[in-house]
């Protein structure tokens, strides 16, 4: 079995897809795959970097295009009332459902309600209201397993996503999803066909392809 973490951050409407269609990608092999919520903003900072919905005009194209590739997959996607939004309160709920065996780590379960409670039914994934109704299907969830819930305002779960996204930021990761299986970082719901080659033994893995990008020289860089 071959264990596959999945970063994530339920703003990202590719990281929603590729949570969607990830099983379809995984048929036919044995993995783990562990889910590990990530704060995408510090990613974003640390390398410097806009988010594609805070760039007007690439604003629009990435809503239409997520828009057409949930239409083309099957996976219904409806954009939240607004977006981008403050992600904190649904990745600390998310965390709060963690178990100490895995601290850092979502189930499929919990990871599914944090996406669909944003891109299902068109509604404000910030909204008080609705984010107190998920916490309550969320600790129902945790006492139905036996398990405990942590506060998703306390200082435990504040450091597991510290954790989690200092742990993404040493990977070097700079988006979500990001995929990682044997060292190897697949970034993006379009990077997931490349995935399911990897798994299936691709030789173009072992020609040494991989291994050659990091030597190609820098021809300019552009002042900031």
């Amino acid at each position: 079995m071959r264990d596959i973490t999945f970063h994530y951050d339920p703003v990202s409407p590719y990281a929603y897809l590729a949570f969607e269609r990830l099983p379809e990608v995984l048929l036919g092999h044995s993995v783990q795959v562990h889910y590990k919520p990530v704060l995408f903003a510090a990613l974003l900072k640390s390398h410097g970097q806009l988010g594609p919905a805070e760039i007007p005009s690439k604003r629009d194209w990435t809503y239409r295009q997520v828009a057409w590739l949930g239409h083309h997959h099957g996976v219904p996607l409806e954009m939240p009332a607004a977006h981008p939004f403050n992600p904190l309160a649904l990745l600390r709920l998310g965390l709060a459902c963690a178990t100490d065996d895995a601290p850092g780590e979502t189930s499929r379960y919990v990871t599914e309600q944090l996406f669909h409670h944003v891109w299902r039914g068109g509604q404000d994934a910030a909204d008080p209201a609705r984010l107190a109704t998920l916490q309550v299907v969320l600790q129902d969830h945790m006492a139905q397993r036996g398990k405990a819930w942590q506060a998703a305002d306390g200082e435990t779960v504040k450091q597991r996503l510290r954790a989690n996204t200092d742990e993404a930021l040493a990977l070097g990761l700079f988006g979500v999803p990001a995929l990682v299986v044997d060292g190897r970082i697949f970034w993006g719901q379009d990077a997931l066909p490349m995935l399911r080659a990897y798994l299936d033994g691709d030789a173009w893995f072992q020609s040494g392809a991989w291994e050659a990008v990091p030597h190609t020289r820098i021809g300019v860089t552009r002042g900031r």
